[in-house]
């Protein structure tokens, strides 16, 4: 299976960046298996302490893209190690700190920042310690000279794991930054081993290889104005948020984007349909919870043309043969490993959406009003909290 995607990507100015960093995560993946399997010793020695208290609790943040690779992982971590595992991003644990973290419980803080430059980044690490008495820390990272990695390096009671220097995402949008630490953190809690990488990788080479292009570009030529991401379990869920958020950055805010999960759509955001809307359903590995990812899109398809349904899955059983785009080789997979692959599809359904509109993918903002590393945030300082209620 080939690597090489010239034939496969837009042509267009501007996205040079966005195209190889889209390309390069299957041997990304492969390069964070690497370095996760070099650092099993300190990691083990770092979180088995820490995983042997029956109190703790693990928060997953970050911001943005990187707040949704801690929704996409945080079933996975729950499950493996037994604990309480929340995702609460470093926005509201920066504008609201005490409800963030309501009880004072022993508390592994998993902060996922690609630069971790942002001005959340490291406040709401510091936030953390001010609230709890007991906070260690686990920073996944893709910048060794971020304010974060620097910040968190020589804290004996932190763990940095840098990211191979390629996932520090030079385009606008994060693509192999959000692949590569959702990767790195089911490699350290031990969510999925160095061999589950090859999997997800040959479906990601697949996809990048052209593999989906013409149905991409099928769905696309209807000139959808709306587009939809659905996901029913947490995993899948967060990823319905990633890839929502991409398409709506790499077009600059010319397409709507939006997500749910299957069940929530139908109570108000289903209001979003009309005649230039297309769904993309992630569907479910698992048994349960597949079944109704696919009544939702039985469902859509009599309330739209089902050429504007779209099921992305890992195994076609009770899906309609036109319509159904297959990640091959992953029927087995749990959802946050399938996610894996799958957010390519929305990568590169964002990427072909936004060079289509003439949009440079690398840089969609020109004038600046967005920007790849967030500016202009004050972090006011917390004061000492009283019993008083106001």
């Amino acid at each position: 299976m080939t690597t090489s995607t010239h034939h496969a990507m837009p042509e267009s100015g501007g996205a040079d960046h966005t195209v190889a960093e889209i390309t390069q995560q299957p041997a990304v993946w492969r390069e964070v298996g690497a370095i996760v399997a070099d650092a099993r010793d300190s990691l083990d020695a770092f979180l088995e302490p820490l995983l042997a208290r029956k109190d703790l609790r693990i928060v997953l943040t970050g911001a943005g893209t990187s707040a949704f690779a801690g929704e996409a992982v945080r079933a996975a971590v729950a499950r493996v190690t037994g604990r309480r595992a929340d995702a609460v991003s470093t926005t509201d644990i920066v504008a609201d700190p005490h409800a963030s973290f309501p009880d004072d419980a022993p508390t592994l803080l998993v902060s996922f920042a690609r630069s971790g430059d942002s001005p959340e980044s490291v406040a709401a690490t510091r936030l953390a310690e001010q609230v709890l008495t007991r906070v260690n820390h686990l920073v996944i990272t893709c910048n060794s000279a971020g304010h974060l990695a620097r910040t968190h390096d020589e804290n004996a009671a932190s763990h940095v794991l840098l990211m191979p220097a390629a996932a520090n995402d030079q385009g606008f949008a994060m693509t192999s930054s959000f692949t590569g630490m959702l990767l790195a953190s089911l490699l350290a809690f031990g969510a999925l081993d160095t061999d589950g990488i090859e999997a997800p990788a040959a479906a990601a080479e697949h996809l990048t290889a052209g593999g989906l292009d013409q149905a991409i570009d099928t769905l696309l030529a209807r000139r959808p104005e709306r587009l939809v991401y659905l996901g029913s379990s947490s995993a899948l869920k967060g990823l319905a948020q990633e890839s929502a958020l991409k398409l709506l950055e790499l077009t600059g805010g010319t397409l709507v984007a939006s997500s749910e999960t299957s069940l929530g759509f139908r109570h108000g955001p289903k209001s979003v349909l009309n005649d230039r809307t297309a769904v993309v359903v992630y569907v479910s590995n698992d048994p349960y919870t597949r079944r109704y990812d696919l009544d939702i899109i039985t469902e859509l398809r009599t309330d739209l043309a089902p050429a504007d349904v779209v099921a992305v899955a890992a195994s076609p059983d009770g899906l309609p043969e036109d319509g159904t785009w297959l990640l091959p080789g992953l029927a087995g997979a749990d959802d946050a490993t399938l996610a894996l692959p799958a957010v390519v599809v929305a990568q590169l359904l964002a990427l072909r959406s936004s060079t289509a509109r003439g949009i440079r993918p690398d840089n969609p903002f020109p004038s600046g009003e967005v920007n790849r590393v967030v500016r202009g945030v004050t972090v006011h300082p917390l004061p000492e909290r009283t019993n008083d209620v106001t």
